[in-house]
């Protein structure tokens, strides 16, 4: 007799086999011609020009990352849409969870909407950034006694 796990296992261990034979039956089955312009880096269409290590902007990354939260949104409210309108689940509680989960999901996007009014007053969603204002500190603190702390401790 097998577990719940146990159908789990060999489910993940057939899945893998099965991978495996596919990917030896297709090697044994394709042509194995290489040439020069197949083993090019070809990206768009486009001769590749210079190094391939290159820096991308950080704001791509931040785009990218605020994209992945909303579609994580997407992931919690699409489940709780469906539940949310089932007559079935209002009449077994007696209309009393519609309203909970109604405010429970309002704070959650409220939430998110909050994050991205945040990234968005930050200029976190513009491709061109503001170059950032360094505000000027005016000191308190004499220049000379600056010099002399400085001379003191060898710095």
């Amino acid at each position: 007799m097998l577990t719940d796990f146990g159908y789990i296992l060999l489910f993940v261990i057939a899945g893998l086999g099965l991978m495996g034979l596919m990917l030896t039956i297709a090697r044994f089955l394709r042509p194995h011609r290489p040439n020069e312009e197949k083993l090019t880096t070809y990206e768009s269409g486009e001769d590749p020009l210079g190094n391939a290590n290159i820096q991308f902007n950080v704001r791509f990354y931040v785009v990218a990352l605020i994209f992945v939260l909303f579609e994580v949104e997407l992931l919690f409210l699409f489940p709780w849409s469906i539940v949310f309108g089932s007559e079935e689940l209002m009449e077994q509680t007696n209309g009393q969870w519609g309203w909970f989960a109604f405010a429970e999901m309002t704070v959650f996007v409220g939430i998110l909407i909050l994050g991205l009014a945040y990234a968005w007053a930050k200029g976190y969603l513009d491709w061109v950034r503001p170059a950032p204002q360094i505000p000027e500190v005016k000191s308190h603190v004499p220049a000379d006694l600056y010099r002399k702390v400085n001379e003191r401790y060898g710095k």
